[in-house]
């Protein structure tokens, strides 16, 4: 055992071990330059080699979250106790970046000097996916919340208003319609509800696939008996293509199908404000493709590079003007992918929006 801890306090020793880390390691002198190094760094920094007493400051220059080049030297050489950020990230030369974990501790007595103070340990890591994690978790929670506050308070005020009403007044009409409101919430609810149930199952990927065998022509007309009353209440009109071709049959997941048809339709009811909605089937040659045709209000071209991102919502007034969340299309698009099928958007503002999923038989 002693002879192991002997060989090991060696700088070959050290070598070997530090190598067999995944972290960045790199062990400096009073001076800044670097003593040794692993193999993990070389990786981190993209460099093939470091050269023996080369300066830290010349090979490692790490960013703030101001994009501002960050005062190693300073940094470091006024360390005297164990310091660490996760607030610093490197840039490469293609413009790509990642975040960084940096730990800084000094070290006394080593083989590096007989100096009281004679060093330096870097600990580098590549943190980018926990960063990423992170924020799309404080995001959600902040999101969530927001969306979850508005229609609870709602809700919770036309229904304190309709149990006052009923005491108070006889116009079943006033009653009907503050419960009609709460009723409406509380839908909202149940959709946000949903889809995070789905994304939650999708991001730890334990959605199952089924081979069930839809007929499509059924399945359109579920939808029409579905959201018919829906539309209705706008004063729109929710149809079927007669040119759709009849009889057809998609081998697929059907209740992740009709999931992605029915956020296409509802999407439909939600920005339009007049005309039709269309639905449509057609054969592929690999299965069948539908569609979902609004006249509504379109999404600009900006705004259709991005509205299957989470929590996307168009900074646009009209759209604004409509409850959601930002999940629905991202929700579709991971089921879509899911089943292997294509979406297709076609767009135009104040004319319409026509979504197009070629699903694959499974």
């Amino acid at each position: 055992m002693i002879k192991l801890i002997d060989n090991i306090l060696t700088k070959d020793g050290v070598l070997s071990l530090i190598n067999n880390i995944d972290d960045g390691i790199i062990l400096v002198d009073n001076h800044l330059q670097v003593e040794l190094y692993n193999s993990a760094t070389l990786n981190l920094l993209d460099l093939n080699l470091i050269q023996h007493g080369s300066s830290l400051v010349d090979i490692f220059k790490p960013l703030d979250s101001s994009n501002q080049l960050v005062d190693l030297q300073t940094i470091i050489t006024s360390t005297k106790h164990q310091f660490s950020t996760k607030d610093f990230c490197l840039k490469y030369d293609d413009d790509s970046q990642i975040n960084l974990y940096l730990s800084i501790s000094p070290i006394e007595h080593s083989y590096l000097s007989n100096n009281p103070l004679n060093g330096f340990v870097i600990i580098l890591r590549d943190i980018t996916r926990e960063k990423t994690i992170e924020e799309e978790k404080d995001e959600f929670i902040s999101v969530v919340s927001h969306e979850l506050r508005t229609p609870i308070a709602i809700s919770e005020g036309n229904l304190s208003n309709a149990l006052l009403l009923i005491d108070q007044s006889n116009d079943k009409n006033v009653i009907k319609e503050t419960l009609d409101q709460a009723h409406r919430q509380i839908l909202f609810l149940a959709d946000l509800v949903n889809d995070l149930s789905i994304l939650s199952r999708s991001e730890r990927n334990v959605l199952e696939i089924s081979q069930d065998h839809i007929d499509i022509d059924n399945l359109l007309h579920d939808m029409i008996v579905n959201y018919e009353p829906e539309a209705r209440q706008k004063s729109l009109r929710i149809v079927i293509d007669n040119q759709s071709t009849p009889q057809l049959e998609l081998i697929s997941t059907d209740l992740y199908v009709r999931e992605i048809l029915q956020n296409f339709i509802t999407n439909a009811i939600k920005y339009s404000q007049k005309g039709t909605i269309t639905l449509s089937a057609s054969q592929s040659s690999t299965g069948v493709v539908l569609s979902v045709k609004d006249q509504g209000i379109g999404i600009s071209k900006a705004d259709q590079a991005r509205v299957f991102d989470k929590f996307f919502r168009s900074e646009d007034y009209k759209t604004r003007q409509a409850s959601g969340t930002g999940l629905g299309l991202y929700v579709t698009m991971k089921l879509a992918k899911l089943l292997q099928a294509k979406i297709t958007l076609k767009s135009h503002l104040n004319v319409g929006s026509t979504f197009l999923i070629n699903f694959p038989n499974l």
